[in-house]
């Protein structure tokens, strides 16, 4: 037998009651099979487990995967790194963003161009299901989350070489209506060099991959707000 360490974000930490607990499994036991343990001490959690998201060690694993002694798991709804000579912010953080700052951190003396994109707390939604929202909720598993976001600099890079400075930086914790929540900054020497697509790159690819989660709050009740995609072990 071993013992190892099960982290339950978002949703999940609703619906067990608590954010990790250490169990014991068998040796040889898969990520396949610690979904059906976990279903079975957690029947709240039982229809959600087939489309849950696993990562050990901070990186995403196959049913197939067998869990080594002393792992750290994690298992958390879909969500919605590398050397440069070029300069790469990534942070989470629950204080507040400094565009200034943050730009002038990825502002080079040959850059000539910025493009920056900054999702924001909705206070009415008009599309889809019109609503009202008080306040998000966010949460991340942030060692996780903050070489997630190093992997996406990192394709950027390769997608966009004329890139030279990223920003990636998540807030978490309570934010009101009008409240920049996350931002993705590229710059480059110029404008036609990829540095608009680049950070619309960032943006998305953060959606796939960087465990961020986050729950609404408003007059219709509170709801975690959770996607679709599910990564693939190694990306």
């Amino acid at each position: 037998m071993l013992t190892i360490r099960v982290l339950f974000f978002a949703s999940y930490k609703d619906l067990v009651g608590k954010r990790q607990e250490n169990l014991v499994i068998p040796l040889g036991t898969t990520v396949a099979r610690l979904k059906h343990i976990v279903s079975e001490r957690y029947p709240g959690l039982a229809r959600a487990i087939p489309s849950s998201v696993v990562a050990i060690n901070h990186e995403f694993a196959s049913d197939e995967q067998v869990i080594a002694p002393d792992a750290e798991v994690a298992l958390f709804p879909p969500v919605s790194g590398g050397s440069s000579e070029f300069p790469t912010v990534v942070s989470v953080t629950e204080v507040t963003l400094d565009l200034d700052d943050l730009l002038a951190q990825i502002t080079l003396p040959s850059t000539g161009a910025a493009s920056i994109f900054s999702g924001m707390v909705r206070g009415i939604t008009t599309r889809t299901d019109p609503h009202e929202t008080t306040y998000l909720e966010y949460e991340a598993y942030i060692p996780m989350a903050e070489a997630k976001m190093h992997q996406v600099a990192t394709e950027i890079r390769e997608r966009f070489p004329a890139v030279q400075g990223i920003a990636i930086v998540q807030r978490i914790g309570r934010l009101y209506p009008g409240t920049p929540t996350v931002l993705i900054a590229c710059t480059a020497a110029h404008r036609d060099t990829g540095v608009f697509e680049a950070s619309r790159y960032g943006i998305d690819r953060l959606k796939e991959i960087v465990p961020v989660w986050k729950k609404e709050v408003g007059s219709q009740g509170q709801v975690w707000v959770e996607g679709k995609y599910l990564p693939k072990p190694g990306e």
